[in-house]
């Protein structure tokens, strides 16, 4: 009998330790994911604190850890050496908009050779999987230059010119290309700075030199305030088919007062969000899309302006 009572109490003692292990592991909290984003926006540009807003929303619904890091002016080398201290801070995953294949192509592959997992958005796309990029969050820049010339042949436009603010960025370079050959070679590619005093002398000048060209392209607020300021001081947003990429609370207010014929939305909220969401899932539970995600191009023009504004005041358009 006593022996009886000393194995009772021994496996009783056992069976408590095994489940006041088991209660323990159970109510340890997953490990906090850590993400690094970095993009090549610049501060001034309204855009990316939308793509930020989307990322940081994402972050705090997994409860993830988000770093966002940006170059003060548009320089690559910066860029370069920010995803490089990303990458040797060894994140959970990388985020990054792939806007220079030959700054950012062997950084993205070392990130992958050492087992980060690395989601691109916004630039990039048709590049970053030959370095190991799992996905692309964005849209084709090229299609999109391509149906934005299309569009303005529709209002009535034979000769266009695309205003590039960021030659050199892959992105913005490739919606120029697509815009040109969209109009069969009857548009041209205007290069310029970031600089709003610059953009708005260099359209100005432009067409004083060119009278045949009556639609013009840029390639984001940075530039499209400065082009519809310009159109205002010349009293001549009547006389020209003006169109943007992306969007801003002036671009929107521009559209809805019918002075921009229309923009293309690539839907940046979006690219900041998924991302975020989805290397949630693959640190988690090895989950991940099967191929790249579209967020865009769509238009909006003065017809569908008023249901965007609201979500811009919010951050989210």
């Amino acid at each position: 009998m006593a022996r009886l009572t000393r194995w009772l109490l021994a496996s009783i003692t056992a069976t408590t330790l095994v489940a006041g292990a088991a209660q323990t592991q159970a109510q340890e909290p997953e490990k906090e994911s850590r993400f690094v984003m970095v993009t090549h926006g610049v501060p001034s540009d309204p855009f990316w604190s939308v793509v930020k807003n989307g990322a940081e929303a994402a972050a705090e619904l997994v409860g993830a850890r988000l770093e966002y890091r940006a170059p003060s002016t548009f320089d690559m080398a910066m860029m370069q050496q920010l995803v490089q201290a990303a990458v040797a801070s060894n994140p959970d995953g990388l985020i990054l908009s792939f806007t220079d294949e030959n700054a950012l192509g062997s950084v993205v592959q070392n990130a992958v050779d050492n087992g980060i997992p690395v989601i691109t958005i916004n630039s990039g796309g048709d590049v970053a999987r030959n370095y190991g990029a799992r996905l692309h969050v964005g849209q084709s820049e090229y299609e999109a230059g391509k149906q934005a010339a299309e569009r303005m042949q529709e209002m009535g436009v034979e000769k266009g010119v695309c205003v590039n603010h960021e030659q050199g960025n892959q992105g913005l370079d490739q919606r120029c290309d697509g815009f040109v050959d969209g109009f069969n070679g009857n548009a041209e590619q205007l290069a310029t700075t970031y600089d709003p005093t610059a953009i708005r002398n260099a359209i100005v000048a432009y067409l004083n030199q060119n009278s045949d060209v009556r639609g013009i392209l840029t390639l984001g607020a940075l530039a499209a305030d400065p082009m519809i300021r310009a159109m205002r001081e010349q009293g001549a947003t009547d006389m020209f088919t003006l169109g943007t990429f992306d969007l801003s609370p002036g671009i929107l207010e521009a559209l809805n007062a019918g002075e921009l014929d229309f923009a293309i939305d690539q839907q940046q909220y979006m690219q900041g969000y998924l991302p975020v969401m989805f290397l949630d899932q693959f640190v988690k539970n090895g989950l991940l899309p099967a191929g790249d995600v579209a967020t865009g191009p769509g238009f909006v023009t003065q017809d569908n302006a008023a249901q965007v504004i609201e979500l811009s005041s919010q951050g989210i358009r």
